[in-house]
């Protein structure tokens, strides 16, 4: 523990976005200067174990990851010095700047490097990985076995997208105007795909990634922290406390899928239910109201229901027409279309349903829902059947087992009676 308290794993994942930031921010050459930081963060976690955390962390990480950067500029300058860019680069030492570990800039340094992760010219899964990698700290072994993928398979993935930022002459600043808020979504977006990737695992065996979620959350309370006043911001985090607060109460001892119908409502997380409807209350009267501050507040209809029973279904119907029209897709339709089944009967969730068939024909979402929808009215045979089509379009084998066993008890009385029967099997995107 550290002389606050703080484990020092968790101090160097707090200050790995703010050092690289800071070796950015002054060198130059985003892609080796990740290197370099991740460098000086494995010394750290090497070393001050048995030496003690230095009185100044960031400073002492900065300067071991300066003196590697010029390193490995110097290994690509002897490996490249027939090439015209060569003449053009110049070493840390060289630099007149002011000292890396400035106080100035210092607390935008993060927001910036988000920016640079979340960069238009990477794909999303690049993004995603990037972003984990520098601001977040994981090492790239840890995101490939959160993405189920081949640790040589995500090192090529972070390599060609750290490639990618230097190729595109992004400058280490933060953008304006119209620039900023276009990449601000982008953040956003990101931080939401890594938080829905653990709240509901697209494949493997469990259910959820705590991991993912928990950084998802972390990150987003850093966004928040330095953009307190963006009801976006606040919105998303909102969303995400009062969905992972139900966190312990979604499996069962054997891991297996609890529908929020049959979850124990004593076991969801009171403060993150607390801090999130406080978030998204204090936000929703502040100017323009964006999806992530409707999907908080609908997340917070349903945390607030003292149970399932309870729920305010009308209203959340109510919300997610709102959310059709600032941003429709076709999963937002979806939702919409079980919450009108819940307030208004199972046949008028039905019809809407009916409409999805070709943009949702191949996701297991849709047809849980027609099945949960079906079980409802009574119409065993097709709700045993689209649990069944359901269970073969999803590769989580906890959700393949929940909806095989929807499948096979169809004729009892008891089943999912409430939305995160969908509430788990459909994530808005």
């Amino acid at each position: 523990m550290t002389e606050h308290g703080e484990r020092p794993e968790d101090l160097l994942r707090s200050l790995a976005p703010r050092v690289l930031g800071a070796v950015v921010r002054r060198y130059g050459h985003f892609d080796l200067a990740e290197d370099a930081t991740q460098e000086a963060l494995l010394a750290a976690a090497t070393r001050w174990p048995g030496e003690g955390v230095p009185d100044d962390p960031k400073a002492w990480l900065i300067t071991v990851a300066a003196r590697r950067l010029t390193d490995l500029l110097r290994t690509e300058q002897a490996r490249r010095r027939r090439e015209d860019r060569v003449a053009r680069w110049r070493l840390p030492d060289d630099w007149l700047a002011p000292a890396a570990d400035r106080t100035g800039p210092a607390a935008d340094d993060t927001l910036i490097l988000l920016f640079m992760c979340c960069h238009p010219a990477l794909s999303p899964a690049s993004q995603i990985a990037l972003t984990l990698r520098a601001v977040g700290g994981l090492s790239t072994a840890e995101i490939a076995r959160a993405f189920l993928v081949p640790e040589a398979t995500m090192t090529r993935r972070i390599t060609r997208a750290k490639a990618a930022v230097k190729d595109s002459g992004v400058p280490f600043a933060l953008p304006a105007g119209e620039a900023r808020a276009e990449r601000l979504g982008s953040v956003l977006h990101v931080l939401y795909l890594i938080f829905n990737e653990g709240y509901v695992s697209t494949s493997g065996d469990s259910l959820q990634r705590a991991d993912l979620a928990d950084e998802a959350i972390r990150l987003a309370r850093v966004v928040r922290r330095l953009l307190p006043e963006d009801g976006e911001v606040a919105g998303l985090l909102a969303l995400m406390l009062l969905t992972d607060a139900r966190r312990a109460a979604r499996t069962g001892p054997d891991g297996a899928l609890v529908p929020m119908a049959e979850q124990d409502r004593s076991r969801w997380n009171a403060a993150y239910v607390a801090e999130g409807i406080a978030l998204i209350t204090a936000a929703l009267p502040r100017g323009d109201t964006g999806p992530y501050q409707l999907q908080a507040a609908i997340a917070a209809v349903h945390d607030r229901a003292p149970s399932a029973a309870d729920t305010e279904w009308r209203e959340i119907a109510a919300l997610y027409g709102l959310l059709m029209r600032v941003g429709d897709n076709p999963v937002v339709r979806l939702n919409h279309a079980v919450a009108v089944a819940m307030a208004d009967g199972p046949e008028a969730g039905l019809a809407l349903l009916d409409d999805l068939d070709g943009p949702l024909g191949r996701d297991h979402r849709l047809h849980a829902a027609r099945a949960h929808l079906l079980e409802m009215t009574g119409d065993a045979a097709p709700a045993r059947a689209a649990y069944l089509t359901a269970a073969a379009l999803t590769a989580n084998l906890q959700q393949q087992r929940f909806l095989r066993a929807k499948a096979a008890a169809i004729g009892a009385e008891q089943g999912f009676q409430s939305g995160d029967g969908t509430g788990d099997a459909v994530k808005v995107r």
